[in-house]
């Protein structure tokens, strides 16, 4: 293990985002607000740091293998975390309450600590959307963009933080050539999100701060009402096209805006499920609610029900009323419907989609070979044959994410929180989602202390999806 060289990278990427306090920091001057000291501070600090790391470690060529990578991974969401915090803290936040916002910011889950979002500083407001933009794609893929410019080699770091577990499938032969198309791909959806919300009535602060939190499939709102502030269902169905673009797979936007092939989308299997699961639960809850007259006219309903539905399944957490009052089984239904999640190689969290799939597929094969014990099955999805080894894998995460989901439950009911409000909290923050049901449907202030430390391990485990973190617990991990 190299660690000369984990401490060069890790220097690289706290320069890197040590950029990230400098539009809130214009933001200061231009509504004239007392924040300017608390970014500038921020952005000359980790600068500094991340330049001395490098200056300390630097070396020619940087070898890297799969252990400093499981590593660099790991603790560039810790690091980050900590380093995203230093603005809440001076703000006014208390150390536990600025850890957790910032590990909620930069693993795009969207959970907050925060009340009165419509009283805070603009650059604040700002700087916690940026956090999810930047956590969004993952800053070691723009790191990983520019390592050969510094004689370094990024395939393992792409491999790990590739949003989704097909990591080790390159868009394009070289692997810069797919973290820059991954990186325009992602910043062209921004930029058509924000011009789309100014077009529907925003004005261009809170179109630039939505945008940024929209797309990276994060939740972050500048108001305490999210998009349920702006009362419109142009501003809500430009943010569904958005949360379901989101959602989908990088390499399936690849495929269709580089490789020329628009069809792409109806083509891919995965993306078809998604969208057939998020249909079905939209049915079902337009049923429920048409049932139980909760609203005055089917419009409504339509509306309600599916900005919710694609937004909570999504991962993306944004809300117009609170759902979590919604009556019957709808707002478990709609956690349920977190669980799966987005696509893969896409910014939303989850189990994701294929995973989901396969174990489908892997089911209904186990029923056929016991009506038929002599045929030879496949597991498809698709013309796809899944690997068996592939199967397993899956499985085998599944029965890890049930272990972790069921002890990390345990945990929370042990700080004193009641049942409902302790399984929506483990499932928002280890789904990436943000808002759950019960006393944290609005915000986790209610949360102890000790409950805010185990739902930050809850995201940053949901964010390296699970065996990347677990992989460093393990004795055998140090031994190589």
């Amino acid at each position: 293990m190299n660690y000369k060289s984990i401490l060069n990278l890790i220097g690289i990427l706290l320069a890197i985002f040590s950029f990230a306090f400098i539009p809130p920091l214009i933001v200061t001057f231009i509504y004239e607000e007392p924040l300017s000291e608390i970014f500038l501070y921020s952005f000359l600090f980790l600068i500094s740091l991340g330049g001395l790391m490098w200056f300390i470690s630097r070396q020619k060529g940087l070898p890297l293998n799969i252990s400093d990578g499981f590593i660099i991974t790991t603790m560039f969401w810790v690091v980050l975390a900590c380093a995203g915090s230093i603005p809440f803290y001076f703000f006014g936040l208390s150390f536990n309450d600025a850890i957790f916002e910032s590990v909620s910011g930069i693993t795009t889950t969207g959970a907050t600590l925060i009340v009165g979002l419509d009283e805070l500083p603009k650059s604040l407001l700002l700087y916690r959307q940026l956090l999810q933009w930047i956590g969004g794609m993952g800053l070691i893929i723009l790191a990983v963009a520019v390592m050969p410019a510094l004689g370094i080699g990024g395939s393992q770091l792409y491999k790990m933080e590739l949003p989704g577990s097909h990591g080790d499938q390159k868009l394009t032969p070289k692997i810069t050539d797919s973290a820059k198309a991954l990186w325009r791909i992602y910043f062209g959806l921004t930029l058509a999100c924000a011009l789309l919300y100014i077009l529907s009535g925003m004005d261009l602060f809170d179109a630039i701060a939505h945008s940024l939190s929209t797309v990276a499939g994060g939740g972050f709102s500048t108001h305490d009402k999210s998009i349920g502030f702006f009362d419109s269902g142009l501003i809500e169905a430009v943010c569904i096209i958005f949360m379901l673009l989101s959602a989908a797979s990088f390499a399936v936007h690849y495929a269709a805006i580089f490789g020329g092939k628009p069809l792409r989308y109806f083509y891919d299997s995965e993306f078809r499920f998604f969208l057939i699961a998020v249909m079905s639960i939209i049915l079902i809850i337009l049923i429920v609610h048409t049932i139980s007259n909760s609203y005055a006219d089917i419009l409504l309903t339509l509306r309600a029900s599916i900005f919710h539905t694609v937004s909570i399944v999504t991962t993306s957490g944004f809300t117009t009323e609170n759902f979590s009052l919604w009556p019957s089984f709808l707002p478990y239904l709609l956690l349920v419907g977190a669980f799966m999640g987005a696509c893969s190689q896409s910014v939303g969290g989850g189990i994701k989609t294929w995973r989901v799939l396969i174990m489908l597929n892997q089911a209904y094969k186990e029923i056929l070979s016991i009506i038929h014990p002599n045929a030879v099955l496949s597991t498809k999805i698709g013309n796809k044959v899944i690997d068996s080894k592939i199967a397993e894998k899956v499985w085998g995460f599944f029965s890890i994410y049930v272990f972790i989901f069921m002890f990390l439950l345990m945990a929370m009911l042990g700080t004193g929180l009641n049942f409902e409000s302790a399984f929506s909290a483990i499932g928002a923050c280890l789904n990436n989602l943000g808002p759950g049901l019960g006393d944290v449907a609005s915000n986790y202030k209610s949360v102890s202390e000790v409950g805010k430390i185990i739902l930050c391990f809850a995201m940053i485990l949901g964010r390296l999806e699970i065996f990347t973190l677990l992989v460093l617990f393990t004795p055998a991990f140090w031994r190589r």
